[in-house]
């Protein structure tokens, strides 16, 4: 018998029209990427959504090499900021010429790094957690509640002795832990977790993708409480290097759709991608539902009860138990994250750490197809390859050895017109997974305002 999961509430909405979602009550604006215009030859930075400046931040760490110190996603103002360390002119203007705004900076990837080594060997406490942070060039330290006395000691003097302007500490005031127990979920050995997202395993079978705690916790699963298991863990990392679990759906032809119902609202998801600092997301969970915030940090470690955890995304979104293994997705379909655990709960806020979905696919074999097929995926693909033209085409610019500035500034226009091709694909993807879809029944909540942009806030 084949299994779809639907959750309680079935108001199924179409992404270009959106209804209630209980206390949500915005609509996050869907920028289009455009360029400015300007015809200085000083590039202005383009005006970019997120996922197409995660595609530009990709394409300048590798354009940029040991000069590249990391990047963020300024919403305000919608464009992708790099930071460069060292004074070669010649990569500044390869940057900007690409589209990014460029900072330049004094601490270097490398030695953010070493400073997060440092802080392994000397500071490994249960309750403590760093990552980076571009937007202040350093290593952001939080100590829950639970480290005191001694423990606290060691972890300021650690800081201390990387200096103010490597580290910084801040105390949380709850509790991180992982987030197992507690909704419309997944049910087994006594634990709660929520699906993550429907994936293809390596055999060509249908599975998902969970928190590697759930799948460590039980061997089964079931969608209802005490109902029979309608998947089987395969593979399971916990703790370690991540926070992520393999699930196989026991019956091969089980529909598993690539979507996130997010209560009531049908979201088709057309692809994963990487989590960029500053960029606006979304969490679904199983006991708290919808809820959004956005990335703060990235390669975090955490020093859970059970273990330490690394390579995860750091996030002000809140969650409880039963909420680990959610997916964590951006409005226009691109998968992030899985919910791994943090501190706080969605009265008071916190900090909740995510399981990267691209590496938790390349460590199982599976595959994440894109809603309705590859149109979408296609068309974000074609985007990002647009951004590595105009990166490339600022790089032979800057050379300056065949091509002229106006020559610079075609690739780099290039690169712009690939990702507004990238997001058209992701949009007819979109609306060709919803057409027809809103008109199911919702459950509970008040209706709120509708936009284009198509999901809805919670704050």
């Amino acid at each position: 018998m084949s299994h779809k999961r639907i959750p309680k509430r079935k108001a199924v909405l179409a992404v270009g029209g959106v209804a209630a979602l209980g206390a949500a009550a915005l609509l996050l604006p869907n920028a289009n990427a455009s360029q400015d215009g300007t015809a200085d030859t000083e590039a202005a930075p383009r005006i970019l959504k997120a996922s197409d400046a995660s595609d530009l931040a990709a394409q300048l760490s590798g354009l940029l090499g040991d000069a590249f110190a990391g990047s963020y996603y300024d919403a305000g103002r919608q464009q992708l900021v790099v930071n460069v360390v060292g004074d070669n002119n010649q990569l500044v203007v390869q940057a900007k010429k690409a589209g990014a705004a460029v900072r330049e900076v004094d601490n270097s990837t490398a030695e953010l790094k070493a400073a997060a080594q440092t802080l392994k060997s000397e500071a490994t406490i249960p309750g403590t957690a760093w990552a980076v942070d571009p937007r202040s060039n350093k290593i952001l330290v939080t100590a829950d509640s639970t480290v005191t006395g001694g423990d606290w000691d060691t972890v300021e003097s650690t800081v201390r002795e990387l200096g103010p302007s490597m580290a910084t500490l801040r105390k949380s005031t709850g509790t991180f832990r992982t987030f197992a127990s507690g909704g419309d979920a997944i049910f087994g050995g006594g634990a709660r977790c929520s699906l993550g997202f429907n994936v293809t395993a390596g055999d060509g079978t249908p599975a998902f993708l969970t928190a590697g705690h759930c799948g460590v916790a039980a061997a089964q699963w079931s969608d209802t409480q005490g109902g029979a298991p309608i998947g089987t863990v395969d593979q399971a990392v916990f703790p370690g290097q991540g926070d992520f679990a393999l699930v196989k759906y026991d019956d091969p032809a089980t529909e598993a759709p690539s979507e996130v119902n997010a209560e009531g609202q049908r979201v088709p998801i057309l692809q994963a991608a990487e989590a960029t600092v500053g960029q606006q997301v979304f969490r679904m969970g199983s006991t708290t539902g919808l809820a959004d915030g956005a990335v703060t940090g990235l390669d975090a470690t955490v020093n859970y009860p059970e273990g330490t955890v690394t390579g995860l995304i750091q996030t002000n979104v809140c969650a409880e138990p039963g909420d680990s293994g959610g997916a964590m997705f951006t409005q226009d379909g691109l998968a992030l994250g899985l919910t791994s655990g943090g501190s706080g709960d969605c009265t008071v806020g916190g900090e909740t750490f995510f399981q990267p979905v691209t590496t938790a696919l390349e460590a199982v074999g599976a595959t994440l197809d894109g809603a309705g097929g590859s149109a979408g995926a296609g068309g974000t693909e074609e985007g990002a390859g647009g951004a590595e033209e105009g990166a490339g085409g600022a790089e032979e610019g800057a050379e300056g050895e065949q091509q002229g500035p106006e020559d610079q500034q075609q690739g780099a226009g290039n690169g712009q017109q690939g990702a507004e091709d990238g997001q058209q694909g992701a949009g007819d993807q979109a609306g060709g997974a919803d057409e027809g879809a809103g008109a199911d029944e919702q459950d509970g909540g008040e209706e709120a305002g509708t936009d284009e942009s198509g999901l809805t806030q919670t704050h």
